[in-house]
């Protein structure tokens, strides 16, 4: 495995459309490895093709350790209620913003190894996996949010 450098705002390969994966083949799954391994290094919880550079629809979440979602070709079935909450992503450094996105969705996507999965995720989980589709459309959470703000703003009545 190896760390990718991740792509950051600015960088027109965020805005862009990703085309479909059309094999689930070695090439895909060492890409996954990698993004899992620089998702990781990174403190992140999710990452998405196109931040590492590769215009492919696919992501890996982590929304807590140890339980990882490959997301391949992933389409959203059905969403609803609503939640909102602060966001950040890798590539938006050092930045939040207040986000509204649906409590619940349902997922189809093929996983890691090419097989067919439907999941159900609510609130985080939900949260995660809809900011990632996101990527793959070339839309950022920052286009959605409200309150943009530097992270290390909300930490400043902790300075000693």
């Amino acid at each position: 495995m190896a760390l990718r450098n991740i792509v950051t705002e600015g960088d027109e390969i965020l805005r862009k459309h990703c085309r479909e994966v059309t094999e689930v083949n070695e090439r895909i799954k060492t890409t996954m490895e990698d993004m899992l391994e620089t998702m990781r290094a990174e403190m992140g919880v999710g990452i998405a093709a196109p931040q590492v550079g590769i215009m492919r629809r696919m992501f890996i979440a982590e929304p807590e350790p140890g339980r990882v979602y490959y997301m391949i070709n992933p389409e959203i079935l059905e969403q609803s209620g609503s939640q909102t909450g602060d966001e950040g992503c890798l590539s938006v450094p050092g930045m939040i913003g207040t986000v509204e996105r649906p409590d619940y969705i349902k997922i189809r996507a093929l996983d890691i190894n090419g097989a067919e999965q439907v999941y159900e995720f609510s609130g985080f989980d939900a949260r995660v996996m809809c900011h990632e589709y996101d990527h793959l459309d070339g839309i950022l959470y920052i286009d959605k949010a409200e309150n943009i703000r530097e992270a290390y703003d909300d930490f400043e009545d902790f300075e000693e």
